[in-house]
C-alpha cells in the first residue's frame, strides 16, 4: 500500500472516507458500474486471498488478447501492488465451491442469460461481465476474457477505496452486479510524430489507461513541425519530421526514417504491443498520408506536389506504389484488426484524387492483411467520387470538416474525436483554444441544454448535429493530445500530467454516457474518488511516487565526500524541493558533468541546465555559478513549473522553453522536471556538495 501515503493529507483522506460512507449504497469508482445490488456482509481481502481461473476457459484466446489465465496473472501482480501483500499465492486453475473457506476470486466466462450486457446500440460486446460477491467467494463472469479483465479492474478499485475508507484489511460489500461499456471504442490518441516518446513511457500510459477501462491507444506515428516560412521556402528540408517505425537495415524503406534514435524497432514495438494487450488495450497505429507527409517527401522529393512539400502528388505514378511499399514493410508488425492512414487536410481541389487514394488503400490493406482502415474526417468536395463505407471516419471538426450525423445517414461508421470537447495540445494552446486537461465542467454540462458530454455528442450548441446513443454506426470516441510545438514543449511526464485526469474523465463518459444510467458518476463524485485511484493505479509509476508522505525527506546529506553517490530513488515527481550548496571547482572542466542524474532528468552545472534524457534537449537557467565559492540553491517543482532560489533569495528563476507557434510568434513556457534523484555527482565532478536534501510536497 505504498500509494496510500503518496499524496494525501490526513484531512483529505478523512474527507474521502466520509464521502465513501455516505455513498455506501452503491459502488463508486471510475468508470461507474452499471448496476449493483448490495447484501448485508463483506468479502474480506486479506493476505490469504487466492485467484482461481475456471479450468474450462483458462486457455481460450479471443480478440487478440491474452487468455483468462494470462489476464489473471497480471491481475495478481496488480493486487499485490494495491494491497502490499507480497505473498499472494500463484494463480490456480480449477473449480471452486460456493462454501469456500478462504477468500477467493474466481474468474470464469458465461454470464447468465438474463443479463443485458450489450452496447447502447444493442450490439454484442465481449467486454461485459457479471460479478457476484459472497463472504468468501468473489466471482467474475466475463462474456469473453476481456470482460473478466475489466471485472478485475472493478475489484481492484473497490479494494483501493475500501483501504482509504479505513478498512484494514480491505472489505468489499457482498451482493451482485453487472457491467458493460456503452460504446465499442474508448480510446486516446497521442501525437508521437512531432514529439519523440520511448517505449517504456508509452507502455506505462497503456497500463494507466487500462485501470479506467480505456481500450484503445491510437499512436499518430508520423508528422512534421509546421512553420510556413520554412515549409514553403528553400529550407523546407530543415523542418523536424518523425517516422517512428524503424524497418530492418536491408529494407528498401530504411532511409525513410529521419532519426534512427527516434524510432522503434519491430521488437521494441512488439514489446509495447504485448504490454498493452496484456492490459486489455489495443494499439491503433497511424501513418498520416497524403497530407502531413513531409517525412516522405524528404526521402523522395519527386513524390511531392511542387511548392507544397507536405502534400503527396497522388497522380505521380510512383506515389501510391511507394505508400503501399511502406505499409507492406510494417503491416506485419501490428496485431490490431484496424489501422489508420490519416488522410486529413489534403487539398480540396484534388478531391477526386484523394477519394480514389483512400479507396485504393482500403482495398489494398484489406486484401493484403485483412485489416480495415480509419481516416480523419475531412470533407472532400466531389460530385463524382465517394469514399467506401467500409472506411471508418474519425470526426474531429466541423463545419469545415465532415458532418458526422450526415455521414452516418450515408452509412459511414463514425468515431467521435471532436476538438471542442476532446482535444489537448502539449503544454500550450494557441489562443487558448484547448484546455490543459479535459474541461471537467464541460464534460459534465457542456452539451446542449446543459447536459453532459458522451460519444453521441458532437456539438456543444447545436443538438441537430448530435445523435442518439442507439445509433448503430457510432462506434465510440477517441480523445487526442497533439504535440504541435515539438519535442521542446514538454517532457514525457508533462504529457502524462495532462492526460492523467483527462483519461479518467473520458473513461467515465465513454463507458457510462451522460443521462443514461442512474449509477453514472456526478462531477462531485468523480472529483472525490479520482485522486485516490490515480495514486493507486497499479503496474506503473508515472507519478514517480516514493511511497513517502508529503513533507517527508527522501534523503539528506550534510556533506558528500565521494562521487558518485547512488540513492534509492530513480526519479521523484513533483511537488518537491531539492536543496544543496555547491562549490564548483576553480576550473570549468567539469561543468558538463552531471551534478544530479535521474531517470527523467539530469541537472548540469553548465548554465544550471536541466536535460530531458528522452529527447536529449537541454533547458538552461542561464546562471553560471562562481567557481571556488559555495552557492546555495533550492529547486522547487510542481507539475506546471520548476524554479530555483539562489543564496536565500526570494526571486524565483524559472526553467523555460521558447516555442515556435505556427511560425507566427514565439511563446515562452515553463518546464516541469522530475527530481534528478538517483545519482549525485557523477565520476569526474571535482567540486564540493554539502547540505543536500530532497523534501517531498509543496
Amino acid at each position: 500500500m505504498h500509494w496510500l501515503n503518496t499524496f494525501y493529507s490526513a484531512a483529505l483522506l478523512l474527507s474521502i472516507a466520509q464521502y465513501m460512507q455516505q455513498s455506501s449504497a452503491q459502488l463508486v469508482q471510475i468508470p461507474s458500474i452499471k448496476s449493483f445490488s448490495r447484501s448485508v456482509s463483506n468479502f474480506v481481502v486479506d493476505s490469504s486471498i487466492q485467484i482461481v481461473v475456471d479450468v474450462d476457459f483458462a486457455h481460450n484466446f479471443t480478440g487478440g488478447f491474452p487468455t483468462l489465465v494470462g489476464f489473471a496473472q497480471t491481475f495478481r501482480e496488480d493486487l499485490i501492488s494495491v494491497t502490499g501483500f507480497s505473498n499472494i499465492s500463484e494463480v490456480q486453475t480449477g473449480k471452486v465451491s460456493a462454501d469456500a473457506t478462504t477468500s477467493t476470486v474466481f474468474l470464469t466466462l458465461g454470464p447468465s442469460s438474463s443479463s443485458n450486457l450489450t452496447l447502447f446500440n444493442g450490439k454484442s460486446t465481449g467486454e461485459g461481465y457479471e460479478f457476484e460477491v459472497a463472504q468468501k467467494l468473489y466471482t467474475i463472469r466475463g462474456v469473453e476474457a476481456i470482460g473478466a479483465w475489466w471485472g478485475t479492474r472493478t475489484f481492484l478499485q473497490q479494494v483501493v477505496l475500501s483501504i482509504v475508507n479505513g478498512s484494514n484489511p480491505a472489505m468489499i460489500p457482498t451482493g451482485s452486479g453487472e457491467d458493460n461499456p456503452g460504446w465499442e471504442i474508448r480510446g486516446f490518441m497521442l501525437d508521437a510524430g512531432r514529439h519523440w516518446f520511448e517505449i517504456p513511457f508509452l507502455a506505462d500510459l497503456c497500463v494507466y489507461a487500462s485501470f479506467f477501462k480505456i481500450n484503445q491507444f491510437h499512436i499518430h506515428a508520423s508528422d512534421f513541425f509546421y512553420d510556413p516560412s520554412f515549409l514553403y521556402g528553400e529550407d523546407w528540408r530543415e523542418l523536424y519530421t518523425g517516422f517512428r517505425f524503424q524497418p530492418s537495415s536491408d529494407s528498401p524503406i530504411f532511409n525513410l526514417v529521419p532519426e534512427l534514435n527516434e524510432s522503434w524497432t519491430q521488437n521494441q514495438f512488439s514489446t509495447l504491443q504485448t504490454t498493452c494487450s496484456n492490459h486489455g488495450v489495443t494499439l491503433i497505429p497511424e501513418i498520416d498520408t497524403p497530407a502531413h507527409s513531409l517525412v516522405i517527401t524528404k526521402w523522395k522529393p519527386e513524390l511531392m506536389i511542387s511548392g507544397t512539400p507536405d502534400l503527396l502528388n497522388l497522380s505521380y505514378p510512383e506515389t501510391i506504389p511507394t505508400l503501399k511499399s511502406i505499409w507492406d514493410e510494417i503491416l506485419p508488425w501490428f496485431t490490431s484488426s484496424e489501422i489508420s492512414i490519416g488522410a486529413d487536410e489534403y487539398s480540396a481541389s484534388l478531391a477526386d484524387d484523394y477519394i480514389t487514394f483512400v479507396n485504393e488503400m482500403d482495398e489494398y490493406i484489406s486484401g493484403s492483411s485483412g485489416k480495415s482502415i480509419r481516416i480523419w474526417g475531412t470533407s472532400e468536395p466531389s460530385t463524382t467520387e465517394s469514399i467506401s463505407t467500409n472506411v471508418t471516419i474519425q470526426h474531429w471538426w466541423f463545419p469545415g470538416g465532415s458532418i458526422p450525423v450526415q455521414l452516418m445517414d450515408q452509412g459511414y461508421s463514425i468515431i467521435n474525436s471532436d476538438q471542442v470537447f476532446l482535444y489537448l495540445d502539449g503544454k500550450f494552446s494557441d489562443g487558448g483554444q484547448f484546455p490543459w486537461t479535459l474541461n471537467i465542467t464541460k464534460m459534465w454540462s457542456g452539451a446542449p441544454d446543459g447536459q453532459g458530454w458522451a460519444p453521441n455528442i458532437f456539438s456543444a450548441d447545436d443538438p441537430t448535429n448530435n445523435t442518439s446513443i442507439e445509433n448503430p454506426l457510432l462506434r465510440g470516441s477517441i480523445m487526442a493530445l497533439w504535440n504541435d510545438w515539438g519535442n521542446n514543449a514538454t517532457t514525457p511526464l508533462e504529457v502524462y500530467y495532462q492526460l492523467a485526469q483527462s483519461l479518467a474523465v473520458f473513461a467515465e463518459k465513454t463507458w457510462s454516457g451522460s443521462g443514461v444510467r442512474a449509477s453514472a458518476l456526478t462531477q462531485d463524485e468523480f472529483q472525490e474518488v479520482y485522486p485516490v485511484l490515480n495514486a493507486a493505479a497499479p503496474g506503473q509509476n508515472l507519478n514517480r511516487a516514493t511511497g513517502l508522505e508529503d513533507g517527508s525527506v527522501a534523503f539528506s546529506y550534510d556533506r558528500i565526500s565521494q562521487f558518485p553517490l547512488e540513492t534509492s530513488f530513480e526519479s521523484v515527481g513533483p511537488p518537491y524541493t531539492l536543496s544543496f550548496s555547491v562549490k564548483p571547482p576553480p576550473t570549468t572542466n567539469t561543468s558538463s558533468t552531471p551534478l544530479f542524474l535521474g531517470l527523467d532528468s539530469i541537472l548540469f552545472l553548465d548554465s544550471l541546465s536541466f536535460k530531458d534524457p528522452s529527447t536529449n534537449l537541454r533547458y538552461p537557467l542561464g546562471v553560471d555559478l562562481p567557481p571556488d565559492v559555495f552557492t546555495s540553491l533550492e529547486i522547487h517543482a510542481t507539475v506546471n513549473y520548476t524554479y530555483a532560489l539562489l543564496n536565500g533569495s526570494t526571486s524565483a528563476l524559472y526553467w523555460t522553453s521558447n516555442l515556435d507557434i505556427w511560425g507566427e510568434y514565439m511563446q515562452i513556457v515553463n518546464m516541469s522536471f522530475a527530481a534528478p534523484s538517483y545519482i549525485i555527482g557523477l565520476d569526474g565532478f571535482e567540486g564540493e556538495l554539502v547540505n543536500v536534501s530532497l523534501r517531498l510536497g509543496d
